[in-house]
């Protein structure tokens, strides 16, 4: 990935974690000036999270401009102010996939009136995440269907203490109508919209959707696309699912697919494999390592990522981030 997409990458990222961070009780400390929304720093191990914390984190990243990218007739993705959304416009209304984060409901709502097609129906939500829920209660109150896996809703309906913030649970009005064990399918607009569980990976009610006909994946953050992965410890995600998310997602596309992550720019099959790649050759390096008796500290000495951060440290997490989340998931 050249350098300057990297940068946008990094100046769009929430997440700067500590070097010596355990998993589940990850903090961040807001910058306010620089080319990262978030400054990487040390030792807060000890900060207390804070309703603070997701007001900056909201103005930071919800300011960001919504960008536009075509991925077929009648689909489109959106990024910028949370996590990638997809969105399949037609004359039996629209389905979004994921919903950034409030400030951007806005332009988000104006951006959906202006394509073609009826009204916003039905809503998917990846996982639980703010960035990918935060306007769930928007699109209750324009009448639109929530889904997401069970698993989803249950951890909506618990506090939480993440990346420095405290997040109380959300209100009924945002919470999904519809959730599904394991398997869904959502159809409009001639497509097919197939919603496949993972097993805990980034979160443990973490779904991809698929747009059969369009020949489309979206795997929220299951996979993220040019940089080391955050995995959420605290709600059942590990790197083992991590990897067997990204090999099941293989399995599910060809040559032609385009790829939606969570974050980063869209992918293809060789993007996803490339990722899964790294995943398999961190994982097992820092499994050796922690096998073999040695410390967090000592694993990170031995550099298990050296080989990737070129192409896949100069995003969200510092590669000595990456392998502390690995290393206590492991």
């Amino acid at each position: 990935m050249p350098k300057s997409h990297r940068d946008d990458l990094s100046r769009r990222s929430f997440l700067q974690t500590t070097a010596s961070m355990s998993a589940g009780a990850l903090v961040a400390r807001y910058a306010s000036s620089g080319l990262s929304a978030f400054a990487p720093t040390r030792d807060l191990q000890q900060t207390k999270p804070t309703s603070d914390a997701v007001a900056t984190m909201r103005a930071q990243m919800g300011k960001a401009p919504i960008e536009k990218t075509q991925l077929g007739n009648g689909l489109v993705m959106l990024s910028g102010p949370g996590g990638n959304v997809v969105v399949l416009h037609g004359s039996q209304g629209k389905v979004v996939v994921d919903s950034f984060l409030q400030p951007a409901w806005p332009a988000l709502k104006t951006l959906l009136d202006g394509l073609p097609g009826g009204p916003v129906k039905t809503l998917i939500d990846t996982h639980w995440h703010l960035d990918h829920t935060d306007n769930n209660g928007n699109f209750h109150t324009a009448g639109a269907t929530i889904i997401a896996h069970e698993n989803t809703k249950k951890r909506m309906t618990e506090p939480h203490d993440l990346l420095g913030m405290h997040l109380e649970p959300f209100p009924s009005g945002a919470l999904p109508t519809e959730t599904f064990p394991d398997r869904r399918l959502v159809e409009a607009n001639g497509e097919q919209m197939a919603l496949f569980y993972i097993p805990p990976a980034h979160t443990d009610g973490d779904i991809a959707v698929q747009f059969r006909a369009a020949n489309v994946l979206h795997l929220g953050d299951v996979f993220f696309n040019g940089f080391y992965p955050f995995i959420d410890a605290g709600t059942g995600g590990n790197i083992n699912g991590m990897v067997n998310g990204a090999e099941r997602a293989l399995k599910l596309v060809n040559a032609q697919t385009k790829v939606v992550p969570g974050h980063g720019p869209l992918g293809d099959r060789s993007a996803l494999d490339r990722y899964r790649t790294m995943l398999t050759k961190v994982r097992d390096n820092v499994q050796k390592l922690k096998s073999a008796g040695k410390s967090l500290e000592e694993t990170q000495a031995a550099k298990p990522t050296a080989e990737f951060d070129d192409a896949w440290g100069e995003g969200m997490l510092t590669p000595d981030n990456f392998v502390a989340l690995v290393y206590n998931t492991l």
